[in-house]
């Protein structure tokens, strides 16, 4: 089978999906993640960090720090600092973190520093949404690039303006969460929105308990009646996460990313009849430099000149029929165009605009 001159990958997805369990297609409302965000410094850089004369605000923050250490720092003083750098860390918190724990922190550079290795995080506090402080972050940074510079040359591998510290911050502040607040009532949320995959859940839960405990409010949330008790209500969700389930099978659709010329169908995509034309049109220019001498004891001066030929070709593109009731029916017509992967978009836009491609165009 010819191959189309792209990325073409191809989604295989059955038709009729296979069975999954429920923690695969849904979460429980409430338990989830928070992001967590702060402002902070890395000291001990050696040389490479910020240029505290662009960056203002480098200097500020040492001098506050200063400061609520009982150090003075004269006004006007022109700290000329290159072993400093202005971060943000960020972290996530898991659900039912509680005060102790550690997390890992990502820190990256806001300001013109050259590299972070080496550096340690001073105390920095890490903060929610809404403002509350729930872990603070401070230890020695890993930096995974590495770079060299000797006589103007330079050479760099990976990044080295950001870095991770694996459990470099201690959780001070846990986040409020009641399951079950309301008599033992659990709300399931559908990763994917789907009323009949809704139907399924409900059906299957009810099934695995024997009487009715699973109620689907739309296509997304299903309620579920769970014990008052909180052992029981772990159990209870934890048999319920278990229960397989048979999703309904993805609706056709083809994604195109233009970025990196990739695409990729799903088994359900087909192709009504349809006749395509497919041509290419180049524009070559050759430019070819001579030599102009003027005459022997002439007054002119040597120059040289531009010889510039221009040539227009244009593919053939004779109409072709495409057509295809399967995937691979699918792929081998659109192989048999020949296309370039940029002209395949185009095609497969046009074939969508002519009700063609029976299949939804998502373009990233």
């Amino acid at each position: 089978m010819k191959r189309i001159g792209l990325s073409l990958v191809l989604l295989l997805i059955s038709a009729n999906a296979l069975a999954a369990p429920l923690r695969e297609l849904a979460d429980f409302a409430g338990v989830r993640a928070n992001v967590l965000v702060g402002y902070g410094l890395v000291v001990g850089l050696d040389g490479s960090g910020d240029q505290t004369m662009q960056t203002p605000f480098t200097t500020q923050s040492l001098v506050n720090m200063f400061s609520q250490l009982g150090i003075t720092v004269p006004a006007g003083t022109n700290m000329q600092l290159r072993n400093i750098a202005a971060v943000m860390v960020t972290a996530e918190l898991p659900p039912f973190s509680r005060p102790g724990q550690r997390l890992d922190v990502v820190v990256s550079s806001i300001g013109n520093a050259r590299s972070l290795r080496g550096g340690t995080l001073l105390l920095t506090p890490l903060k929610g949404v809404d403002g509350t402080t729930y872990a603070i972050a401070q230890g020695n940074l890993l930096v995974g690039g590495a770079g060299a510079e000797a006589g103007g040359s330079s050479v760099q591998i990976n990044q080295q303006a950001g870095g991770r510290i694996s459990r470099g911050a201690m959780v001070e502040r846990e986040v409020p969460l009641e399951l079950g607040r309301n008599g033992g009532l659990l709300e399931l949320q559908l990763h994917q929105a789907d009323f009949s995959t809704a139907q399924r859940v409900v059906e299957a839960v009810n099934g695995e308990f024997g009487y009715p405990v699973a109620a689907a409010q739309n296509g997304r949330v299903i309620r579920l009646q769970g014990p008052t008790d909180s052992n029981e209500r772990v159990n209870f969700m934890a048999r319920v996460q278990q229960v397989q389930v048979e999703p309904m099978a993805a609706p056709a659709r083809v994604v195109i990313n233009a970025r990196t010329g990739s695409v990729v169908l799903n088994q359900r995509v087909t192709l009504a009849p349809a006749a395509v034309a497919h041509g290419n049109l180049s524009v070559v220019i050759d430019t070819r430099f001579g030599v102009s001498q003027p005459a022997p004891l002439g007054d002119g001066d040597t120059v040289v000149v531009p010889d510039s030929e221009i040539t227009i070709s244009q593919q053939a593109g004779a109409l072709q029929t495409v057509q295809g009731a399967d995937l691979m029916a699918v792929v081998d017509a659109l192989n048999a165009l020949g296309a370039t992967p940029q002209d395949l978009m185009s095609i497969l836009e046009a074939l969508k605009a002519a009700g063609a491609l029976r299949a939804e165009l998502e373009i990233l």
